[in-house]
């Protein structure tokens, strides 16, 4: 069968639990605040992550798992506070509370995952975090409430939850993926963005895994921005634990393919919540560049388009202003024509062409507005020089993501 999607979250598939709740990391909220996976048995890890230079201790234990081991059977993460900047104790305090899960868990450390997001450069509340462990675990649950409630305490300035599952086949059976993730600002990503849990009961090699995961998340996951910056804890990670009992994947074929439907299906979706989500975002604004001489060219002005300041201030204006488009085009270093550049707004409300052969047709500004009011507004831009293509997500920008960034550790 076709991949389908199903309802349900990081639980769905065959042996993994999920919990969230409040610990109490940060006084006088009341937010879910930490959550916990895990799996009936060690799963098969692969993952990716920040580059970077400034990376959170969170980061830096899980690259050692994932290239060390290849192999996790849970996740403990926490908001509120990043565990980014925060020097060997920061470092000591991932490690402890690794430890600490697998204490209670019963399990090894080496096969706990820890993430952190939020503020960066303050060390974690250890006795908090500690005791948020001790709380977790008792209540890890397959109920789809559980799933929710592990989704929900990842959020920081997210407006939602972020989940998805789907189903798919692998050798004749049924085989089940979920995830959840977390991110509305400090999103542009390279190998990585936000934080984004992936479990399965697909059975797949382990260098397969991360070579999968690495193509899938360069055309998903690294084709978003929200507001240019990259994050210290950007993490991104697949646990596959082969409880479904399909046929172990170990290379290319229908099976593989069918895997990789799935992760792509998941992390497209997840790519595009997180865009829409975007911090203070009013609407949804994608990028489909065709028509390019390859696909280096097509993906670089596709997120030119996406990332321009400028571009995005008249996404939220609803403004035709396409000088704008060009020009995040032309400077994006990539080389093609401009002269053959064709450029068509689309939104559930209609279409119009604003840029014809790299020049700008007369055209109705009325039409313009009512075609760009919608909460969803597509660019497609033909280079008209190839055959190459590319598609990257984005947001528009907004007074409300200066409100929401000037008084973030308030």
């Amino acid at each position: 069968m076709a991949v389908q999607v199903i309802d349900g979250g990081v639980n769905a598939p065959k042996g993994f639990e999920a919990a969230g709740l409040r610990a109490g990391i940060k006084p006088g909220k009341t937010n879910k605040d930490m959550a916990m996976i895990r799996s009936e048995v060690p799963a098969v890890l692969a993952g990716t992550f920040t580059l970077n230079k400034v990376t959170a201790a969170p980061v830096q234990w899980d690259r050692e798992i994932v290239n060390r081991y290849g192999k996790a059977q849970a996740v403990v993460v926490n908001t509120g506070v990043a565990n980014a900047a925060t020097g060997e104790e920061g470092l000591a305090n991932a490690k402890v509370t690794a430890e600490e899960a697998g204490n209670v868990l019963g399990i090894p450390s080496e096969r706990v995952l820890v993430a952190s997001t939020g503020v960066i450069g303050f060390q974690l509340p250890m006795d908090v975090i500690l005791e948020g462990v001790h709380k977790l675990a008792p209540v890890l649950s397959t109920s789809r409430e559980a799933a929710k409630d592990a989704a929900e305490a990842i959020m920081t300035t997210d407006t939602h939850k972020k989940e998805i599952a789907v189903e798919f086949t692998v050798g004749g059976k049924t085989c089940r993926m979920g995830a959840m993730s977390k991110g509305s600002g400090m999103i542009h990503p390279n190998m990585g963005t936000m934080l984004c849990f992936i479990t399965t009961d697909a059975d797949i090699d382990q260098a397969l895994l991360q070579k999968t995961l690495r193509a899938v998340v360069d055309e998903t996951y690294n084709m978003v921005s929200v507001d240019g910056d990259t994050s210290t804890n950007d993490t991104v990670v697949v646990l596959a634990n082969g409880l479904a009992k399909a046929p172990r994947i170990e290379g290319e074929g229908e099976d593989l393919a069918a895997f990789t439907e799935a992760l792509m299906e998941v992390c497209t979706y997840l790519a595009r919540q997180t865009a829409q989500d975007g911090e203070g975002a009013t609407r949804l604004f994608t990028a489909h560049v065709t028509g390019a001489p390859d696909r280096k060219t097509a993906r670089t002005l596709a997120k030119a388009i996406i990332t321009s300041n400028l571009t995005k201030a008249a996404i939220f204006g609803r403004d035709a202003n396409m000088g704008r488009l060009l020009c995040a085009m032309g400077y994006s270093g990539a080389e093609y024509d401009p002269s053959k550049i064709d450029v068509t707004m689309v939104s559930e409300a209609g279409r119009i062409q604003l840029v014809k052969q790299g020049a700008m047709p007369a055209f109705s500004e009325e039409e313009a507005l009512r075609i760009l009011s919608p909460a969803e507004i597509t660019a497609e831009v033909n280079a008209n020089q190839g055959e190459a293509e590319a598609t990257a997500w984005g947001c528009d920008l907004t007074y409300d993501y200066v409100k929401i960034n000037a008084d973030y550790r308030s």
